[in-house]
C-alpha cells in the first residue's frame, strides 16, 4: 500500500472516530451532526499534514459551544392568558471577534438547529473578513397570527432575559426567521430601557435609530453577486439564465430583483403553502408586489397568481421540477432532497447558489458535485447579510451612517472576495472549483490560528 493510501486510509478512520464523539457528545440533534459532517469531510483532507491542528484538538474544540444559554420566556396573550416559550442563545466561537449571528422566532427551533446555526455562523463570519465571531438564538415562538401587542410583549420578555448576556463587544445578535425590523425594534427599545444605554448592540434596526442602509437587500443581492463570480470564473454569465428561487421573504425577493437587474430571468418563489412559477420571467413590478405582499400583507404567495395572469401557482410543491439553469434555495434548512437534486441535474441546472442555511441535504450536495455542478454552499453565498451587518457595527461605533452607493460597493466587493478565498483553497487542477472545500477551508484557516494564539481556552 503506497503512502497516501495509508495517509487517506488513517484520515478516513479518525474522521469516522470523529464523527462518533459529536454524536455521542450530542445525541438527536441531526441538524447539528449534518453541519458538522459537512465541514470536518472537507476540512480532514486538508489538515492530514498539519500536526498542529490535530495535536490542539481544534476541530474538536470548534465543535463544541462555548456557552449556551437557555431559559424560559413568559408572556401574556390580549386575552390575558398567561404562554410560555422557550428562547435560546448559543455562544459558539469568539475566536476572531464577538459573538454575531441571528435570532430566530419559530416553532421548529430547538438546539440542534441552533447549534448547527452557530457552527455554520463562525466560518461564514470568518469568510466576510470582518471581526465577528459566531453564535445564533432564538425561540419556538410563532410570530404569524399574532397581533403587534403580543408580538411586542414577548419580544420584552425575551430581551429581558437575555440582555444580560449580550452587549456591543460580547455578542451582536440581527433577525432570522421570524425577526424582522418590528421584532429588533421591540428588543432594542426593552434593551435600551433596561439598561439606559444606546449602543450597537442589535443589527437590522430601522434607519431612524442607527440601521444600516443596504440591509434588507443584502444576503439576497450578496447571493446573486457569488452566484455571478461563480460563473464567471467558469466563463459564462448570469444574463439570460433562468434561475429558480424559493422563498419570499426578503431574500428571494432581492435575489430575485439582483437577478433581473443583471439579465437573468427569475422564474419562481414560493412559501409553504406552494410555489409561483412564471415561464417568461418575473418582471419588476411583480417583485415588488410580492415584497408588499409578504411585508406589510402578510399574505400568501398563491395571491400572485389571481393578481397576474402569467404566472402559475402549485399547491404543497417546490420548484426543483421547473427546468432552469440556476438555483437559489432560498427558503429554509434541508428543503433540497437528493430527489429533487436529481431532477435539477437532469434538468440541467449548471449552479446552485446557497441563499438559505444548509438548505441542501447532504446527499444532495454530494450528488451536485459528482456531476460537476457548481455549488456554492450557504456559508459562502449568504454571508452578504452578516457582512452588511457587520458593517452596521461598525457605523454604529462611530456614530456615522454610510450612503447606499457605498455600501452596495463593499458588499460586492466583499462577495467577491469571499468568491476569490473559496477558489484559493478549492481549485482543483481539473474540473470545477469545489466551491465547498474551499470555503470551509478558508473559514477554518483563519478561526483555527486564531484559536492556536490563544492556548487552550
Amino acid at each position: 500500500m503506497s503512502k497516501s493510501s495509508v495517509n487517506d486510509t488513517k484520515s478516513a478512520e479518525y474522521m469516522e472516530r470523529y464523527m462518533e464523539g459529536v454524536k455521542k457528545r450530542n445525541p438527536g440533534e441531526p441538524e447539528f451532526h449534518q453541519a458538522v459532517y459537512e465541514v470536518a469531510s472537507t476540512i480532514f483532507p486538508y489538515i492530514k499534514d498539519k500536526p498542529v491542528y490535530h495535536q490542539n484538538q481544534i476541530l474538536e474544540r470548534m465543535a463544541e459551544p462555548e456557552r449556551v444559554i437557555y431559559f424560559r420566556v413568559p408572556w401574556t396573550d390580549d386575552a390575558g392568558n398567561v404562554r410560555t416559550n422557550r428562547g435560546f442563545r448559543v455562544q459558539f466561537n469568539s475566536a476572531i471577534g464577538p459573538y454575531k449571528g441571528g435570532l430566530r422566532f419559530h416553532p421548529s427551533v430547538n438546539l440542534s438547529i441552533l447549534k448547527f446555526l452557530g457552527y455554520e455562523q463562525t466560518f461564514k463570519n470568518s469568510l466576510t473578513g470582518l471581526p465577528m465571531g459566531g453564535g445564533k438564538g432564538g425561540a419556538n415562538f410563532n410570530p404569524k397570527g399574532k397581533s403587534d401587542n403580543e408580538v411586542m410583549r414577548f419580544c420584552q420578555s425575551f430581551i429581558t432575559e437575555l440582555y444580560r448576556h449580550i452587549g456591543e463587544d460580547t455578542d451582536v445578535p440581527a433577525g432570522d426567521i421570524g425577526v424582522g425590523g418590528r421584532e429588533i425594534g421591540y428588543m432594542f427599545g426593552q434593551y435600551k430601557r433596561i439598561t439606559n444605554k444606546f449602543v450597537g448592540v442589535l443589527t437590522g434596526k430601522g434607519l431612524e435609530f442607527g440601521g444600516s442602509q443596504m440591509r434588507t437587500e443584502a444576503t439576497g443581492y450578496g447571493a446573486i453577486f457569488f452566484l455571478q463570480n461563480m460563473l464567471k470564473e467558469h466563463r459564462d454569465t448570469i444574463e439570460g439564465k433562468r434561475v429558480l428561487i424559493s422563498g419570499s421573504g426578503n431574500v428571494a425577493t432581492h435575489a430575485a430583483e439582483k437577478v433581473l437587474q443583471l439579465g437573468g430571468n427569475p422564474l419562481t418563489l414560493s412559501d409553504s403553502g406552494g410555489f409561483i412559477h412564471c415561464p417568461d420571467g418575473l418582471t419588476q413590478e411583480q417583485i415588488d408586489w410580492v415584497k408588499e405582499l409578504k411585508g406589510a400583507r402578510r399574505g400568501r404567495i398563491s395571491e400572485a397568481a389571481d393578481q397576474f395572469p402569467n404566472i402559475t401557482f402549485h399547491e404543497k410543491s417546490r420548484p426543483w421540477g421547473v427546468e432552469a439553469d440556476c438555483a437559489v434555495p432560498s427558503a429554509t434548512q434541508n428543503e433540497v432532497s437528493a430527489a429533487e437534486a436529481a431532477g435539477l441535474i437532469k434538468n440541467g441546472v449548471k449552479a446552485i447558489a446557497e441563499a438559505a442555511n444548509m438548505p441542501c441535504e447532504q446527499p444532495a450536495v454530494d450528488a451536485f458535485t459528482e456531476a460537476g455542478v457548481l455549488f456554492g454552499p450557504a456559508k459562502a453565498v449568504n454571508a452578504g447579510g452578516v457582512g452588511v451587518s457587520g458593517l452596521e457595527m461598525s457605523q454604529n461605533s462611530g456614530r456615522i451612517s454610510w450612503e447606499p452607493d457605498r455600501l452596495r460597493a463593499l458588499l460586492e466587493n466583499m462577495m467577491r472576495d469571499i468568491h476569490d478565498s473559496c477558489v484559493q483553497y478549492g481549485k482543483a487542477d481539473e474540473g470545477p472549483v469545489n466551491y465547498l472545500a474551499g470555503a470551509n477551508i478558508a473559514g477554518f484557516v483563519k478561526v483555527a490560528d486564531a484559536m492556536l494564539s490563544y492556548g487552550h481556552v
